[in-house]
């Protein structure tokens, strides 16, 4: 998705774009969001977060140095998004490996000649949604940390499908793996910013060919106003499916069928779902 700024858009919403040091991103209400995207790691560092993690099995295509990151600049709050948080929540988390007849085939980068035993989630499923720190004043010395809260509120989404001008927007991708030609398993994040509000989109999107469809999506949005205090509103769905039961419902087995999660999301149900909501002071 290309979007071409309008500069007479940006004037009128009260935003500037980031330019000092080939930053790519936007100021807007005391908001400061910004995309950043590299190649993927080298072997030295994809050593280094081996051992951090505590594993050796990780990502065919592990973008360690993409980020985006929305900092509010009066509060010093900051939510971004990173590989390598993302990875700890997988490692943390540890589903079982998905069972899949074809295994004992796959080699997953390991060598021909050893014997591939999945006693991980090779999948690299995680329940990452953000991380966040508030960045105190030196004097106040170290970070801070956020306090959502469990709210009954929901991102307005018919106000988001409204034709307002996009002044900002990027797909940022964390990690991806084609599960040795079975499959996909891709972490990005996307976010859009209107003169109104921003709105993003964390979504792991899982396809074990035959097998299982997985998609774990974080939604946050906050309007701008004239509140002091910013709103962060931030929904949280885990959706998951087995082809068979796809099937027995009627929906197509194929995997080429479901290339595009945005498509096939609502046939998914729901395992988990929760809203959250953060005030900035």
């Amino acid at each position: 998705m290309e979007v071409e700024i309008d500069e007479k858009d940006l004037k009128a919403a009260g935003a500037e774009l980031l330019t000092d040091c080939g930053r790519h991103g936007l100021r807007i209400h005391g908001w400061e969001i910004e995309s950043c995207k590299r190649s993927i790691l080298n072997s030295s560092t994809l050593q280094h977060w081996e051992q951090k993690l505590g594993t050796s099995h990780l990502p065919e295509m592990i973008f360690g140095e993409n980020s985006l990151i929305l900092k509010h600049c009066k509060s010093g709050t900051k939510i971004h998004f990173n590989a390598f948080d993302a990875l700890s929540g997988w490692k943390k988390e540890a589903l079982p490996p998905v069972e899949v007849p074809a295994a004992a085939k796959w080699k997953f980068r390991s060598k021909p000649s050893q014997q591939v035993i999945l006693d991980y989630d090779y999948t690299f499923t995680t329940p990452y949604c953000g991380s966040e720190t508030i960045e105190l004043p030196v004097e106040k010395n170290g970070e801070g940390h956020l306090c959502w809260e469990e709210s009954k509120e929901k991102i307005n989404v018919i106000a988001l499908a409204s034709k307002e001008p996009i002044l900002f927007y990027d797909e940022v991708v964390l990690y991806e793996d084609e599960l040795a030609d079975n499959g996909v398993s891709l972490l990005t994040v996307k976010v859009r910013v209107m003169p109104n509000c921003w709105f993003l989109l964390l979504r792991f999107w899982l396809r074990v060919d035959g097998v299982l469809m997985r998609l774990r999506d974080t939604r946050m949005h906050c309007i701008f106003g004239d509140s002091a205090d910013p709103i962060v509103l931030r929904e949280s769905c885990w959706r998951e499916s087995t082809f068979q039961d796809l099937s027995a419902k009627g929906y197509p087995s194929d995997s080429a069928a479901y290339n595009d999660p945005a498509i096939i999301s609502q046939r998914l149900p729901i395992i988990m779902q929760k809203t959250q909501k953060l005030v900035i002071p």
